[in-house]
């Protein structure tokens, strides 16, 4: 459902800019117009707010109400920053090439930015059939109001079945931005997204109750169906050189009130933030470790095999070491090459974020801790001793 305005009857006199809760009405040319700040209140359709009976409610084109076996496609959210490509982008595309082969569709890309063009073609080589690119200097940097306007109107037009956004910053900003203009579901944090084979619905599943169980939720009766998903969950196809696909270029136009917020200043952070996501070792400190110090002796095995620190929650509570660091639910979800524990016990919730990994080493005093039920290699010994003697053996 939406809020209209009936042109015929607004007379201009701008008692409901003053009036609306939410500043979403501005005025044009002497006719009220409502911005994407609106939520549907109904404040407007009382008849104290507009003397003249101005404002009603309608259904939507490609909301509400609408014949499903419209919906086509799987669409990707393609998360740029300074025209560099996310990982947990690529990643989804190669998750969305599993969806789409599985429905029969094509799976496309969303790009939103300022002359990026150039990762149009990075997009078709890490699999896109089609990317939908969107080009306008208020869209250079993320800013909720810009990027849910066009994404929106792009679903209105095009109307994708599934649309994938990763559980960045971004992502988890503008997924449930999009889903509530579209007046359609999202599923947060999946870790896992299947197809019915009985009717092609996307089954989204995802930890619940603290990671005691996974629920798996579908989208029945609206469109698009919306998940987000965390980086380091799924695998990226292998790139492609030279492949290629259709771009659709969107229009984009904003009227004066449609963009609300002003990105004034970027301020990146001084402190050294690790990069768990893209890490192919990672080496990782529990409660084991006893203090912060213990993370002296985690770094030299990190560095020597050229991977990075991470920890368990319990560290980052006890103010051991940043939150950039941590590993699992409530923090970063990885997928390296190589992970070690030390010193964790592994809690659920700690196992939900690296147990995808390749290979998983737990060094740990107890021989019946949880994280040797996931561990391919299982160390009982105080870590102490064990790292010291990792580090002598690979010098």
């Amino acid at each position: 459902m939406a809020i209209r305005v009936i042109n015929e009857k607004c007379k201009g006199c701008e008692i409901c800019v003053k009036k609306c809760p939410q500043g979403a009405i501005t005025m044009e040319n002497k006719l009220a117009v409502i911005g994407p700040a609106c939520n549907v209140c109904n404040q407007c359709l009382e008849p104290k707010f507009c003397p003249f009976g101005a404002f009603e409610k309608v259904v939507e084109e490609g909301v509400a109400g609408v014949d499903i076996s419209q919906y086509k496609d799987v669409w990707v959210f393609a998360e740029q920053r300074d025209g560099k490509l996310m990982n947990v982008s690529l990643e989804l595309l190669g998750e969305g090439k599993k969806l789409a082969d599985d429905i029969g569709c094509k799976v496309c890309a969303i790009l939103c930015g300022e002359n990026v063009d150039s990762l149009v073609s990075e997009l078709y080589e890490y699999g896109a059939d089609i990317v939908y690119y969107a080009s306008a200097p208020e869209l250079k940097t993320y800013n909720p109001d810009s990027y849910t306007k066009v994404i929106y109107q792009a679903v209105l037009k095009y109307k994708p079945d599934v649309v994938l956004f990763g559980a960045t910053h971004v992502g988890r900003d503008l997924g449930p931005n999009v889903a509530v203009r579209a007046e359609t579901g999202l599923t947060a944090d999946c870790t896992q997204l299947d197809i019915d084979p009985s009717d092609k619905k996307l089954m989204q599943t995802r930890p619940a109750f603290g990671g005691n169980l996974m629920a798996t939720i579908v989208c029945p009766k609206h469109r698009p169906q919306m998940s987000t998903v965390r980086p380091g969950v799924m695998s990226k196809l292998e790139r492609q050189a030279n492949r290629k696909g259709e771009r659709i270029d969107l229009e984009v136009s904003f009227a004066p009130g449609d963009i609300r917020m002003e990105v004034v200043e970027i301020v990146k952070a001084v402190k050294e933030i690790v990069s768990l996501t893209d890490a192919e070792v990672i080496v990782s400190g529990g409660a084991g470790l006893g203090s912060a110090d213990g993370f002296g002796l985690i770094k030299q095995l990190a560095d020597k095999l050229g991977g990075v620190v991470g920890a368990s929650r319990a560290c980052v509570d006890a103010g051991w070491i940043d939150h950039s660091h941590q590993v699992g639910q409530t923090g970063t979800t990885v997928k390296p090459k190589l992970y070690i524990a030390c010193g964790i016990s592994g809690a659920i919730q700690h196992l939900a974020g690296m147990q995808s990994s390749d290979y998983i080493v737990a060094i740990n005093k107890s021989d019946v801790a949880p994280i040797f039920e996931v561990a391919d290699y299982g160390i009982v010994g105080d870590l102490f001793k064990v790292v010291p003697a990792i580090i002598d053996a690979l010098d």
